[in-house]
């Protein structure tokens, strides 16, 4: 099976289906940094601008994937047409389905998308992929439930084109395997972790710290005001979501505990609480690592949903003989 990588970023889908055996014949992101890191471990660059892209392009596949940017788009007018969503990301994923007519469209997006104007972009989204020819399966998953160690929710869409008659997807129900922030540490003692400590004056920790691990972010104290990045954590659970933007001193990763100090985390840890490889290279500036992997999807969790979706098709397949 081939598969394209649609709004790659650094290759989290890629990651994760190459290791079931397939093949990527197509990748496309308008980020120059996102590709530049693409091509460091892939060793091809991605398309630029996918508006821009003609369909007949790119190659056949079996597989469309792409954790598509969130774009508010209009329901007014006849809230049905191909029109509702011209001028978004949605639009160039539905006009390359309707041309290559792939078996699987594997999509994904922030949690809030799912209540974004009231629950009406979810439905118009549905409607259309539907009208382009595809059973529709969506669900929110908490990756802290799927082996990883970091609360991250996001709304994820199995689509299967329609005329393949399988009606036997079913999302991937929680593993709650024994994880936690601790397992995917730096050495304490590794320089590069000298500054990301915090020292402030007015950390507050409370009297007791947890002795046991848990598989959901454990808060054991606070700086300053308490507010968002002001929070700390205890690396006996799991890390809050990685964020590509986000204020506060614990801008991006959040703030630890850990070997008796507070610190943010390295882009090697985020790394590893994404599920990528330990090959994987990062980029030469921090911020951008940062960056990236807040803006890339939990490796195991998408494993583990196309685990599903190839079960799904192997029944077809056998029905079918």
């Amino acid at each position: 099976m081939e598969f394209i990588d649609l709004f790659c970023g650094i290759g989290g889908f890629r990651q994760a289906l190459e290791k079931k055996g397939l093949r990527c014949v197509f990748s496309s992101d308008w980020d120059k940094d996102a590709q530049d890191t693409y091509e460091l471990n892939y060793g091809e660059r991605p398309w630029g601008d996918l508006t821009k892209i003609i369909a007949s392009e790119i190659p056949r596949h079996d597989v469309l994937c792409g954790g598509f940017p969130c774009q508010p788009f209009s329901i007014s007018g006849n809230r049905g047409g191909f029109e509702d969503v011209r001028g978004t990301l949605l639009h160039e994923i539905l006009r390359i389905a309707r041309h290559h007519h792939p078996r699987v469209l594997f999509l994904e997006n922030v949690k809030n998308y799912s209540g974004h104007d009231e629950g009406r972009t979810l439905a118009t989204t549905v409607r259309l992929l539907k009208k382009a020819g595809y059973k529709v399966r969506h669900a929110i998953l908490n990756a802290s439930r799927f082996g990883v160690a970091q609360k991250r929710e996001r709304i994820y869409f199995v689509c299967l084109r329609a005329d393949l008659g399988i009606s036997t997807f079913k999302f991937p129900m929680p593993t709650d395997e024994d994880v936690a922030l601790e397992d995917f540490l730096l050495p304490s003692n590794d320089r590069r972790l000298e500054d990301l400590v915090i020292s402030r004056s007015d950390l507050r920790l409370n009297r007791e710290l947890p002795s046991e691990r848990q598989n959901r972010p454990l808060r054991v104290g606070e700086v300053g005001n308490g507010g968002q990045g002001e929070r700390v954590y205890s690396c006996k659970g799991h890390a809050i979501t990685l964020s590509a933007f986000g204020g506060g001193i614990g801008a991006k990763t959040g703030l630890y505990w850990i070997d008796g100090k507070v610190r943010r985390l390295h882009p090697e840890e985020c790394s590893q609480i994404m599920g990528f490889s330990k090959e994987f290279q990062l980029s030469s500036r921090r911020n951008v690592s940062y960056k990236q992997f807040g803006n890339s999807v939990a490796i195991p969790v998408v494993s583990k949903i196309f685990e599903s979706i190839q079960r799904s098709l192997c029944l077809q397949s056998l029905e079918a003989a």
